[in-house]
């Protein structure tokens, strides 16, 4: 997952290839509240990993189920059952509506002293169509801050359940979800659900009656409007579920496969672990995807879809059934061939964002023209493109969305701010696009940051990296990994032995990974950071075999969404067309005082003397080498940090950077 205050995606140009996508977030949080309210164990596969699964998974452990992780993406819950949970509890539940609605109904119907609270959008979402539905069957709910709204207290009911139950279904089907899976814990005699008004996102109450029936209670529906659950329904766990794989989360690969040039003529993207078979709404997105012209094929269990008519066709489309998925056929919208129009759309006003003001918002960034009803979307697709610096609301959906806009026309860059909001339902959403993205190397940006042995460019590279979600490449650490290895081999450094050492460094499985130097799988990062290892690379890297061997290898670390490369030769010969060169300099008096501390830390006696002299003996030698010199490319900055601390260099580094991309600040309009 990108943690950091933004992500630059630069323009893409195709996409192809195949992406296995987490578990759907409204099925993981329904399974993991049913198989609590069960007695015995429940195996549950596939479940999705995300902050809204993860505040779940914590809630149940406070009320008293055992939680055992049992593999990848697999959980064991062994629920409370009819012993009920813990009587008092206070659940933290984040922003996750599939938690705080459903968790409520059902404890309120339990009964004991629970306080529900979330972060402070979540306090901004309404509830009260849930609590109104509740009190009359004599649930004590309160509210502890704003009336109508979360944080939550619980209390000690006094069921009645003689009459019909009325709940709002023109806000949130959430409320209707909440109330058919808590009313089977008291269904002493058949029990009435009345929906008032119309009934939105019917495809997410499919799914909860779905799943209800597997857990053994059969729910019987009349229309959309009432909804009876049988005297004498209770829950039994079905041993194991699978949860298929999010169909709202399949949307933007989807729609990556009908806006995007393939990779392999007539091949797109194809998706797995959703298909025909799906029980969520939101598979539904297809049909409007065919409608707009893409390519669709499935499967039971995966879906394919390339581009087929170009641009798209424009819609005017009832979106009620698939509310998640329609944001991303706001964004298809772009590459229509006239404006499109989305209706039936008001619950997008009270998710994790007001989503309607929202989306009017960003796409007029990127230069469409955006008319915004009380619940629709009219979207023109823009006459002329506009780099963006998009705001995501702490909105996971409007971040997977947005990035999409990098397949634009014109070549412009996307900014997406705060890229970790993604956490909320697909924490590797980024990675998983870069996977199947394509872009010429040139247009992949990279930093380059040459410089003398000591000068802090390994440091001042790494966390500009860090800083920007790119990619970390430590050159010096090649060339040190192949002295490591010619010395394991028995072979000098000398003109005799260049060629073999050569053939063995391009064959040199390298990985660099949270800090650490894999060489085959074996960590030698310490093996290759002594004084030694260092004057061994310094003279490895004379020899032009080794130095030519090494270049591809190198150059394959330019990969998406950018890099930062360090060493001595970046910016002069291994990424000339890098749009940042910064050549990082001290003095040696500086850079042996430097050394020397590090050094002494580690318990190794030198004097900084030695240590200067030795420097500067380095710099001649690598500056006077007949091969790739050490020297500043022509349109390098010059860095000098003898008297800067490591945040100071980093923020020069990141100034001269953002000066040259097309954005505002982070947060801003595009420039």
């Amino acid at each position: 997952m990108f943690d950091t205050a933004f992500l630059d995606i630069p323009a893409l140009e195709a996409a192809g290839g195949q992406v296995t996508l987490p578990g759907s977030k409204s099925i993981s949080n329904r399974v993991l509240l049913l198989a609590a309210l069960c007695d015995g164990t429940t195996r549950l596969h596939d479940l999705l990993d995300s902050d809204d699964t993860r505040v779940m998974l914590d809630a149940l452990r406070t009320l008293g189920c055992t939680v055992q992780p049992a593999g990848p993406a697999t959980v064991h819950i062994t629920g409370f059952g009819a012993r009920g949970p813990v009587r008092q509890a206070r659940l933290f539940l984040g922003n996750a509506g599939t938690a705080m609605r459903p968790l409520a109904a059902a404890l309120a119907v339990l009964g004991g002293d629970f306080e529900l609270s979330g972060v402070a959008r979540m306090h901004e979402r309404p509830i009260r169509d849930l609590v109104d539905a509740l009190r009359p069957l004599g649930c004590a709910v309160d509210y502890l801050g704003n009336e109508g709204y979360p944080p939550l207290r619980i209390g000690q009911p006094q069921l009645r359940l003689d009459q019909p139950i009325r709940v709002r279904g023109d806000v949130s089907s959430q409320f209707l979800t909440a109330l058919l899976m808590a009313l089977p814990l008291v269904a002493q005699r058949d029990i009435v659900i009345e929906v008032v008004g119309e009934l939105i996102s019917k495809p997410y109450i499919e799914i909860t009656l779905d799943l209800l029936a597997r857990f053994g209670v059969q729910v019987r529906r009349d229309g959309w409007q009432r909804f009876t659950i049988a005297a004498g329904s209770r829950y039994r766990s079905p041993v194991a579920v699978h949860v298929e794989a999010d169909a709202s989360s399949a949307s933007y690969f989807a729609a990556l496969g009908a806006i995007a040039p393939p990779t392999v003529p007539g091949r797109g993207i194809r998706i797995q672990g959703v298909g025909s078979a799906s029980i969520q709404g939101d598979i539904r997105f297809l049909e409007a995807a065919r409608q707009m012209g893409a390519q669709v094929d499935s499967g039971p269990n995966w879906v394919e879809v390339s581009r087929g008519a170009w641009p798209l066709r424009a819609i005017d489309l009832d979106c009620n059934h698939i509310p998640d998925a329609a944001m991303t056929l706001a964004m298809m919208a772009l590459y229509a061939d006239g404006p499109s129009t989305l209706r039936n759309i008001a619950s997008w006003r009270v998710k994790e964002t007001d989503r309607l003001a929202a989306m009017a918002a960003e796409l007029r960034k990127l230069g469409a023209a955006v008319a915004e009803g009380p619940d629709s979307l009219r979207v023109a697709p823009p006459t002329a493109w506009r780099a963006a610096c998009i705001r995501t609301y702490d909105d996971h959906r409007m971040a997977m969305c947005f990035s999409l806009a990098a397949f634009n026309p014109a070549g412009a860059p996307v900014r997406i701010d705060d890229p970790k909001c993604v956490a909320k339902t697909f924490p590797d959403y980024f990675e998983t696009l870069f996977s199947v993205a394509r872009v010429p190397g040139p247009r992949v940006p990279v930093i380059c940051v040459d410089g003398p042995t000591a000068s802090g460019k390994g440091t001042l590279a790494a966390e500009t990296a860090r800083r920007l979600g790119y990619h970390y490449l430590d050159s010096g650490a090649l060339y040190r990994i192949t002295a490591l290895a010619a010395n394991r081999a028995g072979l000098p450094f000398d003109e005799a032995h260049e060629h073999r050492i050569a053939h063995m460094a391009q064959a040199l499985a390298i990985r660099f990974s949270d800090g650490r130097v894999l060489l085959a799988g074996e960590d030698i990062t310490d093996a290759i950071r002594t004084e030694q290892a260092g004057m061994d690379a310094s003279r490895v890297s004379a020899l032009p075999a080794v130095r030519t061997a090494l270049v591809a290898l190198q150059q394959s670390f330019r990969r998406l969404p950018g890099l930062v490369a360090d060493g001595r030769d970046m910016g002069t010969v291994i990424f000339p067309d890098a749009p940042l060169k910064v050549f990082l300099t001290a003095s040696a008096a500086r850079r042996a005082e430097r050394r020397h501390g590090q050094l002494i830390a580690k318990g190794v006696a030198v004097t900084i003397d030695s240590l200067r002299a030795d420097l500067e003996a380095r710099d001649a030698r690598d500056s006077q080498r007949a091969v790739a010199p050490l020297k500043p490319a022509p349109d390098a900055l010059l860095l000098d940090n003898s008297e800067q601390t490591v945040d100071e260099s980093v923020a020069r580094v990141l100034s001269w950077w953002e000066a040259r991309q097309p954005f505002a600040a982070p947060g801003g309009e595009a420039a």
